[in-house]
């Protein structure tokens, strides 16, 4: 360990616990101890604290013995004479230095001061679990801390790119000499107009502003410690479980940009501890040996060429960069981007024309694999800003192809046409809208494109079960007339094949177990009638991606010996679950909330709650932010239901689950549901009304409360008893 390392992380602790500690004292002065602090949208208090200390902050009061805990734990710079071994000084700064942040960030927060004009600031709980199905499917395979600024904005673009290309999640972190790379990023057109005023915005290209000076490391740190809590199912104050989960299962780094001083330095220490190594561009002294993270922990490398990929190779991270012969970058990270009508070349779709996209099995002898036909006028002949028809039509063949993956392939083509930079894509089937952006014209981008691309991509991630595809592109609109009834004869056949498969009608389920690499006791059991709680993986997905890969994490399980059909419980299920859950879960319930739910990882799209003073069940799900009648928001519900635990009256959910014939039919079904926030209840509202009319029921979806009829439980139970809701007349709950 380098003195000179050693020395600054502690004059950088000292700094900023000196000032955490004058900013406590003011407020304590101003507001008194039983003043409310902490961040917004997070049941983990002051996540480091919490996960580190054990401490649950809600009051400056209460921020007190966290301070004198930090202060405790703060040495004395290495004097000139005297050698001493510095790692622990340096390591336990780190900590310090966190500790520190974190409290001087949650102040600002309590002055108004955060989050700063422009900038993210503090990462909620809403958005940890909103990446949950990326992080463990490998779309996202890590997240670089980018703490400075690029000597220019060709080179931070430059960089920006590369770690895109890797599909990596950026976090904008500081300045250097006053210059940030969120400001370098917007000049050079890479960042999207609207980041000023929606920092937000940045999530959908995997580059996100947190805040303009280096204490905002400490959003992007708790952050990833509360991967450990909400996944890991780790206990608060378990530090050494903690620190040892972010270094085994969250794969990051800091890429320092200009010079270090002596808080980067700290903030660096502190990344360390988490097992997070540090490259910097500057000439700092290397600590090389391995031991705190998996390989080297502070690393110098001067050439902007090459340091994104020796960030990675530092790290560890399996990335997989695409190389698809098209004129523009292709990666999972450029999914998100939009192309907005200013700097559009082209649209196809929408309300300006007709689009649709179709995938059919062939037999292998009529499909020339590789093979993209294009016909009708290109985009070089349309005026700038134009609109096109579009029909995209895939034909696939393949020894483990079945009739049934079809629709799988299909939807497929919106992420795939999205992973290329530049190319806008929305929607599906007959209501596709696709926009080509006016640098990727300019880069080269033609119609054939869209074809070699999504050929590209479903050969890689579906080649085990397509040998050979071929794709007509065409904006002829006589040759569109002439394949779109086809195609919408298939997708009609195709719902109500899909919508005539029940649980019964099988006799086999499928598991997946995508999430153990985050949660390594959760094990989800997918059924036809009960989608995966991530809300991305359905029946049909698990049956495809076990032909994909027979060893992966979708395997098929057999039901076996029923032993209740009411709650949904069978014998060699419940086998496989007490096997996958290595012991945790003995037995488990597909239909019931009360009686051995199933568990959660973290990523689920909502949760239902017991609310026994309105005998029945609510839902809520991440994106709504408000106040629940249980008394709880989504994030604190969620600290409740994660990371593999079984917990009756609680359950993590598909938001589509709930239309489904077997939603929680053991407890009462779709009656027993009093409440649920007015979003989730329009997106689901023609499902609701089906739903409805076949239990006879045709009013219960005007019965179910949302924030605009209740905000308390009184009020709730007040509005259902207004609206003669079923739930009161059922059998008590509990």
């Amino acid at each position: 360990m380098s003195k000179e390392v050693a020395a600054a992380a502690v004059r950088g602790s000292h700094d900023v616990v000196g000032r955490a500690e004058q900013r406590l004292q003011e407020a304590l002065a101003e507001f008194g101890e039983e003043q409310k602090v902490g961040f917004p949208q997070t049941a983990f208090y002051l996540p480091m604290a919490c996960a580190l200390l054990g401490e649950e902050v809600e009051t400056l009061g209460e921020m007190q013995p966290v301070l004198e805990q930090t202060k405790s734990l703060l040495h004395e710079e290495p004097t000139e004479k005297l050698w001493l071994p510095y790692l622990s000084s340096a390591l336990d700064s780190g900590i310090v230095t966190l500790l520190a942040e974190e409290m001087l960030a949650a102040l600002r927060y309590l002055y108004e001061e955060e989050p700063q004009d422009g900038w993210h600031g503090f990462i909620s709980d809403t958005w940890l679990r909103s990446l949950g199905i990326q992080l463990v499917d490998g779309r996202l395979p890590g997240f670089a801390a980018v703490v400075g600024a690029a000597p220019d904005p060709e080179t931070a673009e430059y960089i920006i790119r590369e770690l895109q290309k890797r599909s990596l999640l950026t976090f904008l972190i500081g300045n250097h000499e006053g210059q940030t790379m969120r400001d370098q990023l917007i000049e050079a057109h890479v960042l999207p107009d609207d980041i000023l005023e929606n920092p937000a915005s940045g999530w959908d290209i995997y580059i996100v502003p947190l805040g303009p000076d280096t204490e905002s490391i400490i959003y992007a740190l708790n952050w990833a410690i509360r991967g450990a809590l909400t996944f890991g199912g780790l206990d608060k104050g378990d530090w050494n479980g903690c620190l040892d989960y972010t270094r085994a299962h969250i794969f990051a780094f800091g890429l320092g940009l200009g010079a270090i001083d002596d808080l980067k330095y700290a903030s660096g220490a502190g990344a360390i501890n988490m097992g997070f190594p540090v490259i910097c561009d500057t000439n700092i002294p290397q600590i090389l040996p391995t031991g705190v993270c998996t390989y080297e922990e502070l690393v110098r490398e001067l050439d902007h060429d090459k340091i994104v990929q020796r960030c990675v190779d530092v790290r560890g991270v399996k990335v997989t960069v695409r190389e698809v012969d098209v004129p523009v970058p292709v990666a999972p990270a450029f999914e998100g981007e939009t192309v907005r009508r200013p700097d559009m070349h082209v649209e196809f779709g929408g309300k300006y024309s007709t689009a649709f996209e179709y995938v059919t099995m062939r037999d292998m002898d009529e499909v020339e694999d590789g093979k993209v036909e294009v016909i009708g006028p290109d985009i070089d002949t349309v005026e700038e800003g134009g609109a096109m028809p579009l029909g995209i039509y895939l034909e696939v063949a393949g020894r483990k192809m079945q009739k049934d993956f079809e629709s799988i392939l299909e939807r497929r083509i919106h992420s795939t046409a999205n992973y290329a930079h530049g190319i806008f894509h929305m929607g599906q089937r007959d209501m596709a809208w696709v926009r080509v952006s006016k640098d990727a014209f300019a880069a080269g981008w033609r119609l054939r494109h869209f074809g070699d691309v999504i050929i590209a991509e479903l050969k890689d991630e579906m080649g085990a079960i397509i040998d050979k595809v071929q794709a007509i592109i065409t904006t002829d609109q006589n040759k569109i007339e002439q394949l779109l009834p086809e195609a919408q004869a298939a997708y009609h056949e195709r719902d109500e094949r899909i919508g005539e498969m029940t649980d019964e009608s099988v006799d086999i389920f499928y598991s997946c177990s995508l999430c153990q690499s985050y949660a390594p006791d959760h094990i989800c059991i997918i059924s036809p009638e009960r989608l995966g709680l991530c809300g991305a993986y359905n029946w049909l997905d698990g049956k495809a991606a076990y032909e994909i890969s027979p060893h992966g994490a979708n395997q098929p399980v057999e039901k076996g010996r029923c032993i209740d059909a009411t709650i949904g419980e069978w014998e060699k299920i419940n086998d496989f679950v007490r096997r996958e859950s290595h012991g945790t879960v003995d037995r488990v319930s597909l239909y019931s909330i009360m009686d051995s739910p199933m568990t959660s990882c973290g990523c689920f799209e909502c949760i239902l709650a017991m609310l026994p003073e309105a005998n029945g069940f609510m839902i809520v799900n991440r994106e709504y932010t408000g106040m629940t009648p249980l008394g709880m928001e989504f994030s604190t519900l969620a600290g409740t239901v994660g990371g593999g635990h079984q917990t009756p009256g609680f359950l993590g959910v598909g938001r589509r689950y709930v239309i489904s014939r077997k939603f929680i039919t053991a407890d009462g079904g779709l009656p027993r549901l009093v409440w649920m926030p007015k979003e989730l209840k329009e997106d689901l509202a023609e499902g609701l009304q089906e739903r409805a009319k076949e239990l006879d029921m045709p009013d219960l979806p005007d019965q179910i409360g949302t924030e605009d009829d209740a905000g308390a439980i009184n009020d709730l139970v007040e509005h259902l008893q207004k609206v003669k809701h079923p739930a009161l007349e059922m059998e008590a709950l509990l």
